[in-house]
């Protein structure tokens, strides 16, 4: 179950020629896809492309009727290498990762796929995860292109220079015999724009036709002596015949502008930023029209030596405008002007900060202290005076970052990885700390408070890999953890696998919570879902089982701390040897309730009796020390100020954000806290005898209440 549908937005594929498409990047790509008669496509979820992966699954019944093949690779190195299709055949074949994570583990069928070539276009839409919104480390896709000499395309955020990035890629690929990448951030992703629609294409070669009549050809094989002529046909021929369809095809884009002897060199994504910071400026306009010059590199690799030394000679100096670091770009343009001789200056790093994600904030201050450095005459008045224009330098924002806390990513409202970490804190109070190996996924948040559990995190199921070299003789045993997702994506050869075969004794700790949670929730081999499409509902346990670990227990419900504590210990302290693997599974909340509320709804819309729990705290019990609060971290637990007079500090309180999971009651029981909580069934369409037993309770707890009031004692 998807973290969203797209069922009614992808009937906007079928639209044809001269039709006017309404969208987001993500359908818009989906449509160039579409248009260019793409043969087959795949992919692995995760942001920024995740809805990407979502939008293909929900128009699967779309691209069967063209032709074209889907299908959810099992990782990025899967994705990656069902672009071989297009090695040996005439077949157009797309997919679509996060990068750079995902980049890293698809580098080496990219690496060979490079190196061989390919027939058909091939084109890897990447989702650039860099920035503020990122949730990943700060790298560039960049580099990867200049490794393994891909081309790499980063269209201006607007659809219509997305949708023909789509296009001029796959011609491009087929041109020069290379994979290109497709370079897309989050804003690009989102982006809400239009563009003129075409006729969806059928694949001109299918892959029925290929299995029919299938091809070889040794010379794009990487085997020696073929793969020694790889690098040569990549300089001699494939590069050569890249930058003449550049050229030729204009990829990029120069702007002109009235004031001539400045100008910015800028990255395609880039672009929108640059031109609203030139507006904040009075140097451009809403509709894009700017006065100083800009030359936008739709195509980022390779860099096309002519236009730039054109655009630049004229220009006493141009800004390079390139987020991220290294300065990749900036030093290739050093150079390339150096060997031609062009006196013009560059500024880039160091106007622009050398690293992190250039916002509009950060691109106007950038752009307004090149401008003040190499054309001051330009700037209006108050512009160029010393002090930072910016709304981020205001007093008012400077003095809410001060007293406004940063607000780190967390466990949602009733998360069943929430009781898992609770049960360890426990375990931890009774046999000390362990070493933790986390892994990438929701489980990663309890390396912050209140569990500040977890040591390191070395890449999306390599948990228990990461705790490998701690296979040593002591007293306590490691415990790594890694989600159903990186449990699938890598982590069952990686991690369990390695771990048996190495006679690993540690804990390896499996989350299960039905889907990939962290990328939107997909579903994946261990799904309790039926799905029409794919095959569902295998077991973690049986495939852990199957690759030899012996001591396996399953938790069906995490939400029992007290069998999670006890489970957890019992691995610790077992004498049994080999790695112990515990499988903690409860459905996604965040999937339980997409799933349950418009059928919880509709019920109580249509008269149906239906029961909700919630919970709560009885004031008059809780004691406010808080050990609820400290042990859970729910964000539906909060405190508030009692009117006894005998309590000082103030009390817990739960409040309407609760979904009824009964972690804090549990908490509080397997901890021996207090008995403070309790369940409320709130009922929806009571019948007869539910408002007879309602007044009925209300009467006998009445009548209690109204006798301890007359024997209290009374200070006069």
């Amino acid at each position: 179950m998807a973290e969203r549908s797209f069922a009614r937005e992808v009937q906007d594929l079928k639209l044809g020629n001269g039709d006017i498409f309404h969208g987001e990047g993500i359908l818009a790509i989906t449509k160039a896809l579409l248009q260019s008669g793409v043969g087959y496509v795949g992919g692995y979820q995760g942001a920024p492309i995740s809805h990407l992966m979502d939008v293909l699954a929900d128009a699967q019944d779309i691209l069967g009727d063209l032709g074209v093949h889907f299908e959810t690779s099992a990782n990025e190195a899967a994705a990656a290498a069902m672009l071989s299709a297009s090695v040996m055949y005439p077949i157009r074949g797309a997919v679509t990762w996060k990068s750079t994570a995902g980049t890293n583990v698809a580098s080496d069928a990219l690496s060979n796929l490079a190196s061989g070539g390919v027939t058909g276009g091939a084109l890897i839409v990447i989702g650039e995860d860099y920035g503020e919104g990122s949730s990943i480390m700060q790298e560039r896709s960049h580099a990867f292109a200049m490794k393994s000499q891909i081309w790499l395309l980063d269209p201006r955020p607007n659809l219509e220079s997305i949708v023909k990035a789509v296009e001029d890629g796959f011609e491009l690929s087929e041109a020069t015999n290379t994979p290109v990448m497709l370079e897309v951030r989050i804003r690009s992703c989102h982006v809400h724009g239009r563009f003129a629609a075409k006729d969806n294409k059928r694949p001109a070669f299918t892959m029925a036709q290929a299995l029919e009549n299938p091809r070889r050809d040794t010379n794009r094989i990487v085997l020696p002596p073929a793969s020694y002529m790889h690098e040569k046909e990549k300089i001699e021929q494939r590069w050569p015949a890249a930058v003449s369809f550049i050229k030729a095809r204009k990829l990029n884009e120069v702007f002109e502008g009235d004031i001539d002897d400045v100008g910015i060199i800028l990255q395609g994504g880039m672009y929108n930023g640059v031109i609203r910071a030139l507006q904040g400026f009075g140097l451009a306009d809403v509709w894009g029209n700017t006065r100083i010059p800009l030359y936008v590199m739709n195509v980022t690799y390779p860099l096309i030596d002519d236009e730039l030394i054109a655009f630049c000679q004229s220009k006493r100096a141009v800004l390079m405008v390139e987020e991220g670091q290294p300065d990749y770009i900036e030093q290739a343009l050093h150079k390339v002007l150096r060997k031609a001789d062009v006196p013009t200056k560059i500024y880039g790093k160091g106007e622009l900060p050398i690293g992190g994600e250039y916002t509009a904030a950060v691109m106007a201050a950038g752009v307004r202290k090149f401008l003040t450095a190499a054309a001051p005459e330009v700037l209006p008045d108050h512009i160029r005076a010393p002090n930072d224009p910016s709304i981020l330098a205001h007093d008012k924002i400077k003095a809410l970052a001060e007293v406004v806390p940063a607000r780190p990513p967390g466990f949602c409202t009733g998360c069943p990885e929430r009781p898992i970490f609770a049960a360890m804190k426990l375990v931890e109070k009774d046999l000390g700390p362990h070493h933790v190996a986390a892994d990438i996924g929701c489980h990663l948040f309890s390396i912050l408070p209140p569990f500040n559990i977890g040591a390191t995190t070395m890449g999306y199921g390599l948990g228990p890999a990461s705790a490998s070299a701690f296979n040593v003789k002591a007293d306590k045993r490691s415990i790594s953890i890694m989600g159903d997702g990186g449990f699938w994506h890598n982590g069952l050869s990686s991690g369990i696998g390695n771990a048996v075969y190495n006679q690993h004794d540690g804990v390896i700790l499996v989350v299960d919570n039905h889907y990939t949670s962290a990328t939107g929730g997909q579903d994946i081999l261990s799904s309790r879902a039926d799905n029409k499409s794919r095959s569902t509902n295998h077991p973690i346990t049986e495939a852990v089982k199957g690759i030899g670990a012996k001591w396996v227990r399953q938790i069906d419900r995490t939400y029992d701390v007290g069998k999670m504590r006890d489970t957890l210990k019992e691995a610790l302290t077992s004498t049994d040897k080999g790695p112990k693997v515990i499988v903690a599974s409860s459905e996604c909340m965040l999937n339980k309730q997409r799933r349950i509320k418009p059928l919880f709804n509709k019920a109580v819309k249509g008269g149906e009796r239906v029961v909700r729990e919630r919970f709560g705290v009885d004031e008059d019990v809780c004691t406010g020390d808080h050990a609820c609060i400290r042990l859970s971290g729910c964000p539906s637990l909060s405190v508030k100020h009692t009117s006894d007079p005998l309590k000082d500090d103030p009390v817990a309180a739960i409040d309407n954000s609760c979904v009824g999971c009964g972690n804090c009651g549990e908490v509080a029981e397997a901890a021996v806290l207090c008995p403070s909580f309790y369940r409320a069934d709130i009922i929806h369409n009571p019948t007869g005898f539910d408002q007879f037993m309602a007044k009925l309770r209300g009467g006998v707890i009445g009548f209690l209440q109204r006798r301890r009031d007359r024997r209290r004692l009374a200070l006069v």
